[in-house]
């Protein structure tokens, strides 16, 4: 496994490296100038000069990305442009609101995910493989804005169970803490858990059509025992993958999410840096959340040559 780690390490530092070269350029094609927002509609070009220069923008845009580069490796963020206060802090005071989303969420899709697959898998009762499969549908089918008012309409206006938005510590209020969560990570987890289920479906289904498994079936081997032990780990290699890419979309899906929930996360700094065109916050926060899905990548791809040794030899 050692092995195999150092083999793939070197295609994730490219794909940072490239990410980060992207990230910078795309933030100065951008329309607008942090000068120009933060000095004001009236600011003289003297004035608006004097930022530019305070800010280091005069430099040449690979000096600019130089000494970004350089800061990221030590561990200086700098300040914040127009937003205030050290770019660390403002990034660390919402990565745990969206961790904790994000989490929530994941754990959603794993439990959803599976209940969808292994049942629509299994299940004698076509009324049951019908639900799953309008469910799966109607999840894939309405986006987050929309299946995120529904849920607001049904659980906290109609029925009044759940509060619409907001968000509570979890060490200050667990309990509460939970009834926040709750509607959005399951907004957020509902497109996922979808796929997850359906390709998890594919899976056993192809896994119980193969010959050892009648031949097992014939011989009277519990369906249960043949589900659990042998068709469940055969459909496990390929569905690890996905739900590692699942949780890319997760975190990208986070930012519409939260805005729909007033939930106090990265979403809402990275709109608020992009409107103040704020590019050490924007920068650092997109360069955060592509390291976060190559690591996910990554441990994706070590359960998966866990689970499948073949990877490993190949």
């Amino acid at each position: 496994m050692r092995s195999y780690l150092l083999r793939r390490l070197p295609s994730a530092l490219l794909v940072l490296f490239a990410a980060s070269f992207l990230i910078f350029a795309i933030l100065r094609l951008v329309p607008g100038d942090p000068a120009t927002s933060l000095a004001g509609p009236d600011a003289s070009p003297a004035t608006v000069a004097a930022i530019r220069d305070r800010l280091g923008l005069d430099a040449p845009l690979l000096s600019q990305y130089a000494h970004w580069i350089g800061s990221l490796l030590t561990g200086d963020l700098g300040p914040s442009y127009a937003i205030g206060g050290e770019v660390s802090d403002l990034i660390g005071d919402g990565l745990g609101a969206t961790g904790e989303l994000t989490l929530a969420a994941l754990l959603f899709v794993i439990v959803l995910g599976t209940a969808f697959g292994i049942l629509g898998a299994t299940s004698r009762s076509r009324w049951i493989r019908s639900a799953i499969r309008v469910t799966t549908t109607a999840a894939l089918a309405v986006p987050p804005f929309v299946s995120g008012v529904l849920l607001v309409v049904l659980f906290a206006v109609v029925l009044g169970v759940l509060p619409p938005g907001g968000r509570v510590a979890f060490l200050d209020a667990p309990d509460l803490a939970a009834q926040y969560l709750l509607l959005p990570a399951l907004c957020l987890a509902l497109p996922s858990a979808a796929v997850l289920g359906r390709y998890l479906k594919d899976g056993i289904e192809r896994a119980l059509a193969e010959d050892y498994i009648r031949t097992a079936t014939a011989a009277g081997v519990a369906p249960r025992r043949l589900l659990w032990r042998h068709a469940l780990p055969n459909a496990l290699p390929p569905v690890v993958t996905l739900l590692g890419m699942q949780t890319g979309h997760l975190l990208g899906g986070a930012v519409l999410v939260e805005a729909i929930f007033a939930w106090p996360g990265l979403g809402q700094l990275a709109e608020q840096g992009l409107q103040r065109r704020d590019y050490p916050v924007v920068q650092d926060l997109l360069l955060l959340l592509v390291a976060v899905f190559v690591a996910v990548q990554l441990l994706t791809d070590l359960v998966y040559a866990w689970l499948d040794p073949r990877i490993r030899w190949e």
